[in-house]
């Protein structure tokens, strides 16, 4: 595996850490009243979950069974979370 492969990999784990973070404050802050929340966010929050793990399971499971590095099979599988914590990110900070 290349250097710049693992780094580029690490980079993917500190954005995705960062947006969860942020999301989970921002919906912290919400719940207990100190930013405006909206009404569904908390089955929102929990209905969301599931179908984003399955997909990165599968995500995951394809590049493993394509041959993929442990890098790849990684971002795979980071892939639709991340794709999902963005999209929270930026509509809770709207």
């Amino acid at each position: 595996m290349n250097p710049l492969n693992l780094f580029a990999l690490n980079a993917q784990f500190a954005s995705l850490w960062v947006d969860t973070q942020t999301v989970m404050t921002l919906r912290i802050l919400g719940m207990a009243g100190l930013m405006p929340h909206a009404s569904g966010e908390n089955s929102r929050m929990v209905k969301e979950k599931g179908p984003a793990m399955a997909q990165a399971y599968k995500s995951a499971t394809k590049a493993a069974m394509a041959g993929g590095r442990p890098d790849q099979i990684m971002t795979a599988a980071m892939a639709p979370v991340s794709k999902k914590v963005r999209a929270n990110r930026k509509r809770l900070t709207k």
